[in-house]
C-alpha cells in the first residue's frame, strides 16, 4: 500500500509539473485586475460537481486576499442566482472536459444579461465548446486521473487547485497585498492572530463584548 500511495503522489506531482505555463496566466490576471480593481466589479467563479467545489475554494481565497469574489452554482443560476452578476464583473469557469452543459448554458445566460462580462475558462481541452466561448483559456495539460477507473475527478481537481493558487498569488503581488490587509479580512482563528501579529494590528472585535 505504501508503494501505491507513493505512486499516486508521484502521478499528481507530475501532473502539476506538466501544467502548461503560457501567456494565459498574465492575461487572466490583467483581466481580473481590470474588472475588479479598476472597474469595481467582482470575480464570479463557477463549476459543476467536483470542479465547482474547487471554484468555490478559489473564490474564497481570492476574497481573503483582497480581490472580492463569489461562487455561482451554474444550476442555481438558472433559478434566479444569475442576478448576482453585475456589468463590471468577470466570470471564471472551470470544467475539465470543457463540455459541461451547465457551464455552457451559464455563459449563454450571462451573454443574454451582460454580454460584456469577460470569461476566463480553465479546462483540459483547448478545442472544447467552452474554450471557444471564452476570452482567456487556461489549459490544465489534461492529466490522467489517478482514480483506478479513470473517471473520478482526482488529478484534475489537483491541477485546478494549483492553477487557482497561482492566479491568487500573482494577484496578491500585483495589488501589493500585505499582512495588514489580510488581518482586516481574516479576523478569527490562528491565521487572524498571526496576520495581526505580523502587521501590528490589535484585535478590535471581542474586546468589549462583555455580557450584561
Amino acid at each position: 500500500m505504501k508503494a501505491k500511495i507513493r505512486q499516486i503522489f508521484n502521478a499528481e506531482s507530475s501532473a502539476i509539473q506538466n501544467i502548461p505555463v503560457d501567456d494565459s496566466y498574465e492575461k487572466a490576471v490583467e483581466m481580473i485586475y481590470t474588472q475588479v480593481h479598476k472597474k469595481n466589479g467582482k470575480l464570479v467563479t463557477s463549476g459543476m460537481g467536483k470542479a465547482g467545489q474547487i471554484a468555490h475554494n478559489i473564490a474564497t481565497t481570492f476574497s481573503s486576499t483582497g480581490t472580492p469574489s463569489v461562487f455561482l452554482h451554474p444550476s442555481e443560476a438558472q433559478h434566479g442566482d444569475l442576478g448576482i452578476l453585475q456589468k463590471n464583473d468577470i466570470l471564471l469557469a472551470i470544467s475539465n472536459s470543457g463540455k459541461t452543459r451547465e457551464i455552457i448554458e451559464l455563459i449563454d445566460l450571462k451573454n443574454n444579461l451582460f454580454p460584456g462580462i469577460p470569461v476566463i475558462v480553465i479546462t483540459g481541452n483547448d478545442e472544447s465548446p467552452l474554450a471557444q466561448k471564452c476570452n482567456c483559456h487556461i489549459l490544465t495539460g489534461a492529466p490522467a486521473e489517478v482514480c483506478p477507473l479513470g473517471l473520478t475527478p482526482t488529478t484534475s481537481t489537483t491541477v485546478f487547485t494549483v492553477i487557482g493558487d497561482a492566479l491568487v498569488v500573482m494577484m496578491m503581488e500585483k495589488i501589493r497585498f500585505t499582512a495588514a490587509d489580510y488581518a482586516k479580512r481574516h479576523h478569527g482563528g490562528y491565521l487572524g492572530a498571526k496576520s495581526r501579529q505580523k502587521s501590528g494590528i490589535p484585535k478590535v472585535i471581542g474586546k468589549d463584548n462583555k455580557r450584561g
